[in-house]
């Protein structure tokens, strides 16, 4: 869906940048930026990101409203946190940043990525299986973590581990995709496939990108029934999955097809898999070491190599 950049430019405009947008390139310049009062017309996680890391070293304290809450606000702030930058109600509407002179050095951890956690979850319940899934943070999935034990699946938790028991009938669970703390947009596609083989209907509501049920016609080709009104999609199961040839069209996508051909009798071939390697790192090991029958291969390396070909050429000549 679109990704539109408004939200950043007019906050980065009102803390004093200097900004053109000409030729759909954006020009922006700035001696310094001021701290300012900044309300998003709507919680955006890159615009929330961009503006809290320009506040870290504008002048003055910077006030950022109906700002987002995702995990990863919050862990950036205590990067710069540790960097030396006072910043107060990360994880709430409202953060409020002072602007320093300068940043120091600081040593962070990562924190554990929710989606893929989120991801492991639901291809084991779709696939009826058993999962144990450590080092994560279940407090950041606690709502995908409430509709998997609506569809009937018994789950266990600590502070740092997830396991799952998929039940012998799943049962169908509506979702309606928000921002942060409510159900991820980023995981919609992969609750999809698991409503797929849930046993009644489903109805799946995406608020957040208006062109993110691309994934539906591919599922339909492994026979899933799936009805689409809008930003509204019916899913009606149990369905008897089959593989298909199917193609990814975006990163969620990919890792819900990636479900249903778990799930699915015969073979799947899943085209456009660089969708899936931008965010899930050795996805085919870790399936195999669950027992899953998995490879990656090129299809037509000759393509490749012309395309590589022309794509060299067309650099010379311009």
């Amino acid at each position: 869906g679109a990704r539109p950049i408004d939200q950043h430019l007019q906050g980065l405009a009102a803390m004093g940048a200097d900004i053109e947008v000409r030729e759909g390139y954006v020009h922006a310049s700035a001696a310094r930026l001021c701290g300012s009062r900044i309300s998003f017309d709507m919680p955006t996680v890159g615009g929330t990101e961009n503006l809290l890391m320009a506040a870290a070293l504008a002048d003055g304290e910077t006030v950022l409203e109906n700002a987002a809450r995702e995990p990863e606000i919050v862990a950036l702030a205590e990067l710069l946190q540790r960097m030396g930058v006072p910043i107060e109600g990360a994880g709430t509407s409202t953060i409020r940043i002072e602007g320093q002179d300068a940043l120091s050095g600081a040593e962070v951890r990562v924190i554990p990525d929710r989606i893929e956690a989120g991801t492991w979850l639901i291809a084991a319940a779709a696939t009826g299986g058993e999962v144990r899934v450590t080092s994560c943070r279940p407090d950041h999935i606690e709502v995908l973590l409430e509709k998997l034990i609506q569809a009937g699946c018994q789950i266990d938790v600590d502070e740092t581990r997830i396991e799952l028991s998929a039940p012998e009938r799943l049962q169908p669970c509506d979702i309606r995709t928000a921002p942060f703390p409510g159900f991820p947009t980023d995981l919609q596609a992969q609750w999809m496939s698991l409503m797929a083989v849930a046993d009644g209907a489903t109805e799946i509501i995406e608020t957040i990108f208006e062109n993110r049920f691309m994934h539906v016609p591919e599922l339909m080709r492994m026979g899933a029934q799936i009805r689409v009104t809008g930003n509204v999609a019916v899913v009606r199961g149990p369905n008897r999955l089959s593989g298909a040839p199917v193609m990814a069209t975006d990163l969620r996508a990919s890792a819900g097809l990636v479900i249903a051909a778990l799930a699915a009798s015969g073979t799947t071939e899943i085209l456009r898999i660089y969708h899936l390697e931008r965010g899930y790192e050795r996805l085919d090991a870790k399936l195999r070491a669950l027992g899953a029958d998995v490879e990656l291969f090129v299809r037509d390396a000759t393509v490749a190599h012309v395309n590589a070909a022309q794509a060299a050429e067309d650099r010379r000549t311009t």
